[in-house]
């Protein structure tokens, strides 16, 4: 142990391994999407439903698959997971620069929801709060942040997809995704003591038993999947983030089509979509302070707030001068990325961290519907009506619904907390 002081704490490893792959899948993947939407819309002659539900299919990354990486991520450790997640995701990518109808473009993106679902989301957030624990907020915030700091490719995106072609484009991330992320997977370790390490890179004499909170109250906060499912504490998280999820997933996906049909062009279009996510970062790394110094369902709450007035003012954009944009990427930034290192903040708080994975999976399976639903809803609302306002300013009310939700979770039931 003597020898490995001077040394960087290998969490810190993880932690960069973990943000580097969010931001490639984020980057071409999640935000990139919007990119690629008109030109595989015009190339094939689709309704924007017809293609939406091809980027609501990676709610599946969550809806089937979170909960049965949350599973194995808590019994496997994650470096399987990742490598595994890291091949399929190049695969699919492969398969997508040769589809040729809309049954080889949705069966593309499940494979590459399959994958996303090993290398983003349960997977490096449980990793982080495995080898980090008295800042475990604030690391799962930069963590995170990799999301945002993807969206920063989204105009790169863009112009290899003007210049060549989106096929040629599919094609070139699947291989970078082969030769970039299989190799970073390799980085991930499942706890630290496994290693000869400690949470935070602590020595035996200065770690506290378990973590910087009374024992008694630690006991009480080691609540299993089943007697978390019994309560209305996890319903409320779990309900509140299929709300914000719903929202921001069809945000991301119909941003680029939305201010292309109000007349800005993509060019411009594609500087906001990158904006929003990187707008973001101050979210998630203020609420990740913030969430480890006040009540966290607040500093949620307060997230979902911002993203709907945020929402409000992109549908008068329609009606309004550019300038708009400038406060809605601020408000739909913060909301957008503060609530996310919230998520499992909250399940630590209400339920312990020893099954983490398994309650984050859960939580995520869930919020799948959220997440599948929002794009051809708003997708739908514009080939029905030749507008995304009145898209908008539904998902505006849904968001303040989902902060009411937030704003009443209940603290866990006693006789949970003695039986978990």
């Amino acid at each position: 142990m003597n020898s490995k002081k001077h040394k960087l704490f290998y969490g810190w490893w993880i932690l960069g391994a973990g943000f580097f792959i969010i931001v490639y899948i984020a980057g071409f993947i999640q935000f990139g999407f919007t990119a690629f939407f008109e030109p595989i819309a015009n190339d094939f002659g689709w309704s924007y439903t017809q293609v939406s539900l091809a980027g609501s299919l990676r709610g599946l990354e969550m809806g089937l698959f979170a909960p049965i990486v949350g599973f194995l991520v808590d019994r496997w450790g994650p470096r399987k997971l990742v490598f595994t997640g890291a091949a399929i995701i190049g695969l699919g990518l492969l398969l997508s620069s040769r589809i040729n109808s809309l049954v080889t473009f949705y069966g593309a993106f499940m494979l590459i929801a399959a994958g996303i679902s090993a290398c983003v989301g349960v997977v490096p957030i449980t990793t982080v709060n495995n080898w980090f624990r008295r800042r475990a907020t604030m690391v799962t915030g930069i963590l995170v942040s990799g999301t945002a700091v993807g969206g920063l490719l989204v105009p790169l995106a863009t112009l290899l997809i003007d210049t060549y072609d989106w096929r040629t484009v599919m094609a070139i991330l699947g291989f970078g995704a082969l030769g970039i992320l299989l190799p970073l997977s390799l980085l991930f370790r499942h706890k630290p003591e496994q290693y000869g390490y400690l949470p935070d890179g602590d020595s035996g004499n200065n770690l506290p038993p378990v973590e910087d909170q009374p024992p008694a109250q630690d006991a009480e906060l080691n609540i299993g999947a089943k007697q978390a499912l019994k309560s209305r504490t996890f319903w409320h998280i779990a309900i509140g983030l299929t709300c914000h999820i719903m929202v921001m997933n069809a945000l991301v996906i119909h941003v680029m089509p939305y201010l292309s049909s109000i007349g800005i062009a993509r060019s411009s279009s594609s500087l906001v979509a990158s904006a929003i996510p990187l707008a973001s970062i101050l979210g998630r790394l203020s609420f990740g302070w913030l969430g480890d110094r006040y009540d966290k369902k607040r500093i949620t709450a307060l997230g979902f707030a911002l993203a709907a007035f945020g929402l409000i003012l992109f549908g008068y954009l329609a009606t309004a001068d550019s300038w708009v944009l400038v406060p809605f990427i601020i408000l739909i930034g913060i909301g957008y990325g503060g609530p996310v290192p919230m998520m499992p903040a909250l399940l630590r708080e209400y339920f312990g961290r020893v099954r983490l994975g398994t309650l984050l999976g859960l939580v995520m399976g869930i919020a799948s519907a959220g997440a599948m639903i929002g794009p051809p809803l708003a997708g739908w609302v514009f080939d029905k009506f030749g507008s995304y306002q009145g898209a908008w300013f539904a998902f505006a009310g849904l968001l303040i619904a989902g902060m009411i939700i937030m704003l009443t979770t209940p603290p866990v039931n006693r006789k949970i907390k003695m039986s978990g």
